[in-house]
Formats: structure tokens, sequence, C-alpha cells
């Protein structure tokens, strides 16, 4: 996947994303998400952790500027003219894309995004995919599409609100503002803020963490958790007692 600015690599229980293109500060195309997409639907049942990075000085500049500015890259089709195509033609497109980055969510992994540097637009949104962002000090986050004329499209909407709330989510999208790292760690869109030479090494120390328990009880603890805003009170109570059940059926079989 090098030629398309893209290291996915497997070993044992992590698999690594790695955005391969820092002479452009990482900046993505629609075939990358869909090498992404591939990469999520491929992976082998024993991975359990996923982390998200960028190679060099910025994790993502989001949408390659080329393709913004109506040049093709790579033979792939600038932004602008996908608004000749039918409706759902375009609509069946930006499925598409959205796939690339939303099987990070999947309830069977944790993924983690190690942040440093810029994460603009998609950039933004392919760290808010992640179920956990590390970050440096001089992480900075900030979602242009509305100043372009567009709409975050690539699954960054939701997990932005149920982090920072709709009013501060509709601020920091429609003004398009930088999110820097101090901010970010209050709002709760970082999880933790580390030196820059640390990042590897806490990224490494929060997955071994994540492997510790037993897989089915961390799949079954985070379904519980991304489903817990759409469930009432009553129905969250539910779920957990059919979730349990699940996994003491489950132990008793492994160990009963």
């Amino acid at each position: 996947m090098s030629d398309l600015g893209l290291r996915l690599t497997v070993d044992g229980p992590v698999a690594r994303v790695v955005l391969d293109r820092p002479e452009v500060r990482n900046a993505q195309t629609p075939a990358m998400w869909a090498a992404l997409s591939d990469f999520g639907s491929s992976l082998p049942d024993d991975v359990r952790v996923v982390v998200v990075s960028g190679e060099g000085q910025s994790f993502s500049a989001g949408l390659d500027r080329n393709l913004m500015m109506g040049e093709p890259v790579d033979g792939q089709e600038p932004l602008l003219t996908l608004g000749k195509k039918p409706d759902p033609e375009l609509q069946e497109l930006i499925k598409h894309f959205q796939a690339g980055f939303s099987w990070l969510r999947r309830p069977e992994i944790v993924s983690i995004a190690a942040v440093q540097g810029h994460a603009v637009g998609a950039g933004f949104q392919l760290a808010l995919a992640c179920d956990l962002r590390v970050i440096t000090p001089d992480a900075k986050f900030s979602m242009r599409e509305p100043a372009l004329g567009l709409v975050p499209d690539l699954g960054g909407t939701q997990p932005l609100v149920q982090l920072v709330g709709y009013a501060r989510a509709l601020e920091i999208c429609v003004t398009s503002r930088w999110v820097e790292a101090d901010e970010a760690l209050q709002l709760g869109l970082a999880n933790i803020v580390v030196p820059a030479d640390e990042l590897a090494g806490t990224v490494k120390d929060l997955s071994e963490a994540v492997l510790s328990p037993l897989v089915g009880a961390v799949r079954e603890t985070k379904a519980l958790l991304l489903g817990a805003a759409d469930r009432s009170y009553d129905e969250q109570l539910a779920a957990e007692r059919e979730a349990q059940t699940r996994r003491l059926k489950e132990l008793n079989t492994a160990f009963g």
C-alpha cells in the first residue's frame, strides 16, 4: 500500500495504520479510504487493537489539496466534479468513503489514534473515528469542511457531539477554528497529552492495557457504551443483562 501513502500491518493482536505521505502532511485521498475499508474488512479475527498514526510531523492535513483545487491525483477525480453525478450515485460513493473510517468503531476492536501536529478535516474525522486519542502538545484539530462550503461526511459528526456536546461541536465545526492540545484534553477530545518522544511508548502501554482483559469482555463493554446514548435507562439495563448473560455462558463453557 506504500504507493497509496499507507502502511498497513498486522502483528498478532495489534494492527497498525500509518498514513505515509509526510511530504504533504499525510493528506488523504479517496484511494486511501478505499484501501482502509479493505484493510478493515480483512482483519484477522484475533486482532483486538488498531493503532492509527501519521508519519512525520503531522497526523493528517485532511483531503489532498490538489483534489480540492480541481486537479486529479493519481487519476482520482477532483472533489468538486463529484457534484455532477446523480444523487444516488454520489451518495453511494460517499458511503464507500465513509467505510474507510467506520470500521474503526466496531465492537471487536479498540482503536487508538496517535496524534501529533495537524489533524485537519478528514484527519480530524479519522482521529474521531478511533475510540481513544493520545496526542502530543503540538497537536491541533480543525474541522475545515464548512469553511470550504462542505460538511464533515466521514463519520466525524456523531463522535464529536458525543465527546464535547452539541453546542461546542457546532461552534468547532462552523468556525473551523483550531482546537489545540490543552483544550482538546479539557474538552475530552484527547485521553492524554504526552511529549512527542513518549507518544509511541504511551500508545504501546495503552495497547497492552486494552489487551489485558478477556476479548469477549472488552467487545461486550464497548458495544454497551457505544449504544448507551441511544437507549433509555431501562433499555440499557436490559442490554447489560443480555451482555452479562452471554459472558457468563461463555466463561462457564471455557472454565466451568
